[in-house]
């Protein structure tokens, strides 16, 4: 593989002499290469690369080999394990974005309004919904974003965006994700954390009218809404942090397509068997229907 290495820098102009001392292959071992056929098995890794950057581009450089797997098996039929596409990625130079560990928060005393207490994991979608804000700078000033997110299959149904970080833009969000899901009455729990935009008289009446089951985490314990958090984490490294945004409405307009055109409906999530949200929802619904 180092020799393919050395005839790729040598086609985007790299003395053949440099590539074979920086990888450490002679040159004499590489002019030998180049004489002899490639292997089958160096063509499949050749086609592989070729899909592989495909992935990524596709993915808009964020996936890593899991999700690069994932989506070559899954999504594209092709029969290649895990371990040769990790090896493939690394030879190609070809890396998923990370993110970095945080300090973790203390844990404080549960409230008394917890209906949650960390437990996230829901056996159909419409039990539990959670909902959080977010804040980005622009060149002309910040903007906020509030999201509700279903923890079945950690769709975003409801988010909203404005410049100003007012009770209206939660309202907005919770009123999007009840007219999308259409909740029954009492069977949905919104959960939030102590904001004052979620303590008001508005949402608290907006919450009820609306039929939903009000619970709020510990004051300043981000794992009481832990899956939201997880959520703004994608977005931020994904979206957020990859470049710097001139307007507020050129970065609303990202959020918006990030969301409903790639994390919806495509991008893959570990935790729910490698399939996107709208695809996990779509398997629950066929297989109820069947049972």
């Amino acid at each position: 593989m180092r020799y393919s290495l050395v005839r790729e820098l040598a086609d985007n102009d790299i003395p053949v002499a440099v590539a074979c001392r920086v990888l450490g292959v002679s040159r004499s071992g590489y002019t030998d290469w180049l004489g002899r056929p490639a292997s089958i098995r160096e063509h499949r890794n050749t086609e592989l690369v070729k899909i592989i950057k495909e992935v990524h581009e596709e993915s808009r450089r964020s996936y890593g080999s899991p999700r690069v797997h994932a989506e070559l098996t899954l999504g594209r039929g092709e029969r290649v394990n895990r371990k040769r596409v990790e090896r493939l990625m690394r030879e190609a130079g070809i890396q998923g974005i990370y993110r970095r560990k945080g300090r973790r928060n203390l844990v404080n005393e549960a409230t008394e309004e917890d209906l949650v207490k960390r437990a996230f994991d829901v056996q159909g979608p419409d039990l539990l919904w959670v909902t959080d804000i977010t804040e980005h700078p622009t060149e002309d000033g910040k903007l906020y974003c509030a999201a509700v997110l279903d923890c079945f299959s950690r769709r975003i149904i409801g988010h909203s965006i404005d410049i100003r970080q007012t009770t209206k833009l939660v309202v907005d969000a919770m009123a999007a994700a009840v007219a999308r899901r259409k909740p029954a009455k009492d069977a949905t729990i919104l959960h939030s954390d102590h904001g004052t935009q979620f303590t008001s008289w508005t949402f608290g009446k907006r919450l009820r009218d609306a039929g939903l089951l009000g619970s709020m985490g510990t004051i300043g314990d981000c794992y009481d809404n832990a899956m939201i958090e997880s959520f703004w984490g994608s977005m931020q490294l994904e979206l957020l942090d990859a470049r710097k945004w001139q307007t507020r409405a050129e970065l609303a307009a990202a959020v918006f397509e990030w969301i409903e055109c790639w994390y919806n409906p495509f991008r893959r999530h570990s935790s729910l068997e490698m399939l996107s949200p709208v695809d996990y929802e779509e398997r629950h619904r066929t297989s109820s229907i069947t049972t």
